[in-house]
């Protein structure tokens, strides 16, 4: 009796080890699965993760286009603002409260960098804007003036006063950390203001360059979760396992055709297209140029005579938009998945939680970043005039020469003016 018990409870722990097959649709169900993680139109909670993102997209757009309506200094200000975020939120990434308790003043060091940093790369960008807007006064040009030209020496003094610091904080049992921090810092600060310089540059050299690739990037993210939401079947890349390729492709399509059209729309404001010289908040008056001047093309040609167009009016710069649509939807994205792979890395869900339903400020820069420092070296590339003109010197003369030297070359050149018109007369 005993012994046929034990033989039906072996048989039956033989039994229990025997893999129970899968059913089709179970096989389905995983096959939508990347990396273990299901994809969104599979998610159970997405209608309220939508919701909440929803939201926050709204608040969000709606405070960006405020900031515009506003002018560049606000633009500026926000993204000075962005960068202090993301630099907070990277900084905590590798931050142990443990080890830091030890080293009083620590955190202040980095803070100390990331500020020397701002004052060398907005000093070197905004320097001519700067000069415009003091030059009403004596006394303040002239201050405004020594700084610019010497604020090389003053960015690399601060740097090595910090790097004094952070000598001097060296501490046994902690030099492992302080190094890693060190360097942690210094790769923070390629990230955040290699991106960042540049988007103030593009938005100095007129709104437009600096609106229409941030809203590329933001077109092409909320068409992607779109498309990924109600047609995602097909999983793109395991670093983001939630991203489809039906999401992809749908957004490309869709960023492409929105930058042809909004590069028309924005194109036609002065308030965007113009180029601003200096630090004021005024309205903008200039002459936009042929970049931003329809051109017409006749269609009589290619279409039925009972087509209501006849003609159509393109500006030159919808063709340059078209490859800022296409870096958006190609190449901007592998931005975000860098960023996935690094939070992977780092076993993180997000930078932060900043904005609700997207995470922190890190996680919806991260395109950004890439898409910034594509549209200055495109606009200086394909569109900014290649040669010299009055600005160029101009600010090579106010930023290189003293005042004297300024003032003497005022009259010299008033002086060959002069001569010349005696010869010709």
């Amino acid at each position: 009796m005993q012994r046929d018990t034990s033989s039906s409870d072996v048989s039956a722990s033989h039994a229990g080890r025997v893999r129970r097959r899968r059913h089709p649709t179970e096989a389905t169900t995983d096959g939508n699965r990347a990396n273990g993680q299901p994809l969104l139109v599979n998610d159970q909670n997405k209608y309220k993760s939508m919701l909440i993102r929803t939201y926050s997209t709204l608040w969000m757009i709606g405070g960006f286009a405020f900031i515009v309506y506003m002018g560049h200094l606000y633009i500026w200000a926000m993204v000075v603002v962005i960068q202090i975020y993301m630099a907070k939120e990277l900084f905590n990434l590798l931050r142990k409260s443990s080890e830091e308790k030890q080293l009083p003043g620590f955190r202040l060091l980095n803070w100390h960098f990331f500020f020397t940093a701002m004052l060398y790369t907005y000093g070197r960008f905004l320097s001519r804007q700067l000069v415009n807007t003091v030059t009403s006064d004596h006394l303040l040009y002239k201050v405004v003036s020594g700084l610019i030209k010497y604020q090389m020496f003053i960015c690399y003094f601060l740097y090595i006063a910090g790097f004094v610091w952070f000598i001097l904080t060296l501490k046994k049992k902690a030099y492992k950390y302080q190094f890693k921090q060190y360097a942690w810092t210094h790769m923070i600060l390629l990230t955040v203001f290699a991106q960042s310089a540049f988007t103030v540059a593009n938005i100095f050299e007129g709104i437009f360059w600096f609106l229409l690739p941030a809203s590329l990037i933001v077109i092409n993210d909320i068409f992607a979760y779109l498309f990924g939401f109600f047609l995602g079947r097909t999983p793109l890349i395991k670093l983001s396992p939630k991203k489809t390729w039906e999401g992809f492709i749908g957004a490309s399509v869709t960023t492409i055709i929105s930058a042809f059209l909004l590069a028309n729309v924005m194109g036609r404001s002065q308030w965007l297209t113009c180029p601003r010289k200096d630090l004021s908040t005024g309205w903008l008056y200039c002459d936009p140029g042929p970049m931003f001047k329809s051109e017409h093309y006749l269609l009589e040609e290619w279409v039925p005579h009972w087509f209501p167009w006849k003609e159509l009016a393109i500006m030159p710069v919808q063709w340059h938009a078209l490859a800022l649509g296409l870096f958006a939807s190609i190449i901007a994205p592998f931005g975000g998945f860098f960023a996935s792979g690094f939070k992977r890395a780092f076993k993180i869900k997000d930078f932060g939680d900043s904005i609700p339903g997207h995470g922190g400020i890190t996680d919806r820069m991260d395109c950004q970043m890439v898409m910034a420092v594509f549209a200055y070296i495109y606009h200086q590339s394909f569109i900014a005039p290649q040669n010299f003109s009055v600005e160029i010197i101009l600010d090579q003369i106010i930023r290189n020469l003293a005042y004297d030297e300024q003032k003497y070359l005022y009259e010299r050149l008033g002086e060959i003016f002069h001569e010349r018109q005696l010869t010709q007369s």
